[in-house]
C-alpha cells in the first residue's frame, strides 16, 4: 500500500510539474540606448529604456538614463550621425563629482531641463510588464549642447 501511494505521489509531482507552461521569449530585445537622429540644433534624439513602478516612473527613468548615456558614455548604438563622444571625457567623472550628479539627477533635478520626451505616435511604445512595474522603451531628445554649455559652467569640463 505505501508502495502504490509513492507512485501515485511521484505521477502526480511529474504532471504538474512536467506539464506546467513555459514561458519563452520569442525575440532577444536590446535595452542599450540608440541614436534616432541629431537634429539642426545640435540635440541627439534616442530610443532610451526605462524602469518603474508605473509608466510616469519608467518614463523619467528613460531620460535619466539617456541624459547619463549621453554625459558619460556617448551613444554607439542606432544611427551613426550622433555624437559618439561623452561630453564629460574624464575618466571616473561620475565618482569624482558624486554629489553634484546626485543633485543633478535626483527627482525633479536639473537634468529635466536637457531632456525632453518627442512626439510619437501612439503605440508605438515597447511596454513590458511584470509584477511589480514595468519596463518600456520611450523617445527622448536631448539637448547636448546646452548640457556640454552647463557643465563648462560648473567647471566640470575644461574649456
Amino acid at each position: 500500500m505505501k508502495k502504490r501511494i509513492y507512485y501515485l505521489m511521484i505521477v502526480v509531482a511529474y504532471i504538474t510539474t512536467g506539464c506546467s507552461r513555459k514561458t519563452v521569449a520569442s525575440a532577444y530585445q536590446d535595452y542599450k540606448i540608440q541614436c534616432l537622429g541629431v537634429e539642426h540644433d545640435g540635440s541627439q534624439t534616442l530610443l532610451s529604456w526605462g524602469e518603474g513602478r508605473n509608466r510616469t516612473d519608467a518614463v523619467e527613468q528613460a531620460k535619466k538614463n539617456a541624459v547619463r548615456e549621453v554625459i558619460f558614455n556617448g551613444i554607439h548604438d542606432g544611427n551613426s550621425s550622433c555624437d559618439q563622444r561623452p561630453v564629460l571625457n574624464i575618466p571616473n567623472a561620475e565618482e569624482r563629482y558624486r554629489e553634484y550628479f546626485q543633485r543633478f539627477f535626483a527627482d525633479g533635478g536639473e537634468y529635466k531641463k536637457y531632456v525632453s520626451t518627442v512626439d510619437e505616435r501612439s503605440g508605438s511604445r515597447n511596454v513590458e510588464k511584470y509584477q511589480y512595474g514595468r519596463k518600456m522603451s520611450v523617445t527622448v531628445r536631448v539637448l547636448r549642447s546646452e548640457l556640454r554649455e552647463r557643465l563648462q559652467n560648473d567647471n566640470l569640463l575644461h574649456k
